[in-house]
Order: structure tokens, then sequence, then C-alpha cells
């Protein structure tokens, strides 16, 4: 107990979680935004119908026009995503952020909503099917629950869901790191569809929460 009567210098210490540094959050967050509007560029190609389709994807029995509607919707959450994180935007531009917010859901439940048609159409069978299946309804759910914390004004938990949805909309990110790898060590391509379709998101959302645990989440970036 501290007592108000006493030296401060004899008060016992309070010890209090220490959050991230400044630096490293600030190159964390240069770091995703760089790799989040590359990867949400070249998936605009889909729309612009330019550059080829990977096997696997154009494989998927509903890939027209659900491929696009994903593309659209998840490039876009991933583009819009990182600024939302920035402080000078939640704090001075409260009207762009809102606006962002509102065009980051309406890309999360598109996208979402085409992922789960894609996902019972892939070519790998059912492993990756409910691998991806469970990505869309985590994406959307996390989204949802994003917007109603912020409708009842629990900013806190607001941000923490949204941490949670930004971590799943980059598994489009972790997606494109994975394949291409998968290919160049020449492992067999259904096989590694069916891992990635899991490891693309597990892993984030489990380095999310670690973040949610061991972080301030209000301080970013």
């Amino acid at each position: 107990m501290i007592d108000p009567n006493l030296p401060s210098w004899t008060q016992p210490r309070t010890e209090r979680p220490r959050p991230l540094s400044s630096l490293v959050r600030r190159v964390s967050w240069a770091f995703m935004a760089m790799l989040s509007s590359a990867v949400a560029l070249v998936s605009y190609r889909y729309l612009a119908k330019a550059g080829p389709v990977p096997v696997t994807i154009a494989a998927n029995a509903h890939v027209n026009p659900w491929l696009v509607i994903h593309a659209t919707g998840a490039a876009t959450a991933l583009f819009v995503g990182p600024w939302q994180f920035l402080p000078v935007l939640r704090r001075r531009q409260t009207a762009a952020h809102r606006m962002c917010g509102q065009i980051y859901v309406a890309g999360c439940v598109t996208g979402g909503t085409a992922a789960l048609v894609l996902a019972t159409g892939v070519s790998a069978g059912p492993i990756a099917g409910t691998g991806f299946s469970l990505l869309g309804i985590a994406w959307i759910a996390a989204t949802i629950f994003a917007v109603r914390e912020i409708l009842a004004q629990r900013v806190s938990s607001h941000r923490r869901w949204m941490i949670r949805s930004f971590a799943l909309t980059l598994s489009a990110v972790t997606l494109r790191l994975y394949l291409p790898t998968s290919f160049q060590l020449g492992l067999d391509p259904v096989l590694s569809y069916r891992v990635i379709s899991w490891a693309c998101w597990l892993p984030n959302m489990v380095l999310a929460e670690l973040y949610l645990t061991f972080s301030n989440a209000d301080a970013i970036p």
C-alpha cells in the first residue's frame, strides 16, 4: 500500500507491463503496410484481368465470378487496414478514420463472403476447404465484433477486435509468401495447399493474441 505521508523514494514500486518500444512498433507497422500494399496492388490484377491465375486457384469450381469479388474486397481491406492503426488518423482525422473503417469493413465482409463460396470449390479437397471456410468465418466474425464494440463506444475492445480482424486480413500476405516458397522447394502442390489453407491464418491469430496479451494494444504503432 502507498502511504502519502512517506517520501516517494520509500514507496513500493508498482510494476506495469512494458509495451513494445516505439521504434519496434513503427518499424513493424511500416513493414506490415508495405507488404499489405504490395499484395493489394498485385491482387487488383484479377479485377483488371491482367496476368495469369495460379493453377491451384484457377482449378476452383467457383472461380468465376467469386475470385474477382474476393480479390477486390480483400485487396481493399489490405490497402486500407494498416492506416486505421495510426494514432494521428484516429485522433486528429476522425471523419477520415471512420470513412476508412467503413471501407475496410465492407472489404472484409465482401472478401470473406466470397472466400466462403470459393472454399466450397477448392480442388485440394475437404481439408483445404475446411481451412479456408474457417478463415472466412473468423474473418467476418472478428470484423463484425469490432463494429459492434465501436457502436457501443467500447473503444479499447474495438481496437483489440480490429487487431484480430487485420491479422486475418493479413492471411492474404502469408498465403502469397507460402505458395511460391512451397513451389520453389518442390513440394507436392496439393499437400502444400492443404497445409497452407491452415498455416496462412492460424499463426497470424496466435501472434495477434500474444501481442494483445503482452503489449499495450492502445499504443499503435
